[in-house]
């Protein structure tokens, strides 16, 4: 084993993270984290609410400018990625992404805080998702504690959207939504959006196996839709797959839209495809070309009221 100042380590992800014998684990990828603010050139504003201070859960918000006090917007639930190991609300890339899709998308947006593997193995992560969508719905009736959500949050227009692990974990909250008509209770929950998603398809993944120990693993319908008998119940009218070419998870996007497509699920699904562009290129390059078509995209998603019949598309470019 390599070892790191005299402890042996006792797993390793990349230039992710890695584990020692002792339990430390060591980051290896610098935290960036931003205050919640107003953004001086869209003027989005943003703040952070903690909903559970036992695991500390909490949510950063995104509100766009509102002509008044009454208008309702669209409600973009977001969850980030990571190899449900890193990443944060707070830091500077997904905050600024979040401002730029709540400002071109025109939606409240909420963004959630889970805990990380592996300190807090999957499914923790599923779990926190689920909560902070339930704490979201106990708003519907617009007398929750968080005045946005109660005065400018459309209930009846909800778009949950993640990449690459928090794609997958924005999956298995649609899933689980899917599991009871009512639940969660006064969310009308219309379009799933996954970013170049995490999924198992077609054989084992070793950090899953080391961060999921309760999981069956390419039998596990929470990581591999193939494996999901209640695909076809989906609890949403449209999907949006969001791929990249040169991504190494690009095929388990399509194997997601292959799987969702053979299902017998009657929304509309569309996916395209980011020509000559890594894995979340759009976070650490937002202000190129395709990144900026790519919140377009997603934001067009969320903006657009049709429910057309099954629509499978080959691929397009962004």
């Amino acid at each position: 084993m390599d070892s790191t100042a005299g402890e042996e380590v006792v797993f390793q992800f990349l230039s992710v993270f890695r584990v020692f014998k002792s339990g430390r684990v060591e980051r290896l990828v610098p935290a960036d984290t931003v205050p919640p603010s107003t953004d001086s050139r869209t003027g989005v504003q943003s703040k952070d609410v903690l909903i559970d201070p036992h695991t500390k859960l909490s949510v950063r918000i995104y509100l766009p400018k509102v002509s008044t006090s009454a208008e309702k917007l669209p409600l973009l639930i977001y969850i980030h990625g990571g190899a449900f190991t890193i990443g944060s609300v707070a830091s500077s890339i997904y905050h600024s992404h979040l401002i730029s899709l709540a400002a071109e998308a025109n939606a409240v947006a909420v963004s959630v805080e889970y805990r990380l593997a592996p300190e807090n193995p999957l499914p923790a992560a599923y779990d926190d998702a689920w909560t902070a969508v339930e704490w979201v719905a106990s708003h519907s009736n617009r007398d929750g504690a968080e005045m946005w959500l109660n005065e400018h949050a459309d209930f009846d227009c909800v778009f949950i959207v993640g990449d690459s692990a928090g794609a997958n974990i924005s999956y298995n909250v649609v899933g689980r939504a899917s599991e009871n008509d009512n639940g969660p209770e006064g969310l009308n929950i219309i379009g799933l959006g996954l970013v170049h998603p995490f999924f198992m398809i077609d054989k084992p993944d070793k950090l899953i196996e080391y961060i999921f120990p309760t999981s069956t693993g390419l039998e596990d319908p929470r990581m591999n839709p193939w494996a999901n008998p209640g695909l076809a119940r989906f609890r949403c009218n449209r999907v949006l797959i969001i791929a990249a070419e040169h991504d190494f998870l690009n095929d388990r996007a399509r194997g997601f839209h292959a799987a969702l497509r053979e299902s017998g699920w009657k929304g509309s699904v569309e996916m395209v495809e980011n020509e000559g562009e890594d894995h979340v290129f759009h976070l650490f390059n937002p202000d190129c070309e395709k990144a900026v078509a790519l919140v377009k995209k997603v934001a067009s998603f969320i903006q657009s009221d049709s429910n057309e019949a099954e629509m499978v598309t080959r691929p397009s470019n962004l």
